[in-house]
């Protein structure tokens, strides 16, 4: 098991967490600071800030396949992973949603994948009104869990009243 990085060093801790973003593929250093980090998306162009001092370790991890990646874990109890394309982090508990069908840990872009899948049973004249609803669920923990890291997805936020509004119409005409 690898040794995290302590908070005690500000510093080493934001050198930590940047040189490994160099590193990746598909994550880039946006304006980052040694008091707050930002992190950029190119997958899906979102961005995450969060301040140094909340941070509580930093461990290097390594998944299944042998790749490195970073788990932050925050004084707040939150953690975020670091992976060479993306930002993962846990979906927020939905009450009426069962977390343990969810994936223990979602990114950005995987709202794209469950407003497609809105869409389609939106389209569907065998769709009952309760799938729709428990997609809709899965969409706001995904999107909660990112907002809790710190994300901005008010844009999406916006999609979800959109995709209520329209299935309220759907099933009311």
């Amino acid at each position: 098991m690898s040794k995290g990085t302590k908070p005690g060093d500000a510093n080493t801790v934001a050198e930590t967490i940047l040189t490994y973003v160099e590193d990746t593929a598909g994550l880039v250093n946006c304006g980052s600071s040694t008091e707050k980090l930002q992190i950029f998306q190119k997958a899906d162009g979102k961005s995450l800030s969060f301040e140094v001092l909340d941070i509580d370790e930093v461990i290097p991890r390594t998944d299944s396949e042998g790749k490195p990646f970073l788990q932050v874990n925050f004084l707040s109890g939150k953690k975020i992973l670091l992976t060479d394309t993306l930002v993962g982090f846990k979906p927020a508990v939905n009450p009426g949603l069962d977390m343990g069908k969810l994936p223990s840990v979602v990114t950005t872009p995987d709202l794209i994948s469950v407003v497609e899948a809105i869409e389609e049973s939106m389209s569907s004249t065998e769709t009952e009104p309760e799938e729709i609803e428990v997609l809709r669920r899965v969409f706001g923990s995904v999107l909660e869990g990112g907002e809790a890291v710190g994300f901005d997805l008010t844009s999406e936020r916006v999609w979800l009243t959109r995709l209520t509004h329209q299935s309220g119409q759907r099933h009311t005409a």
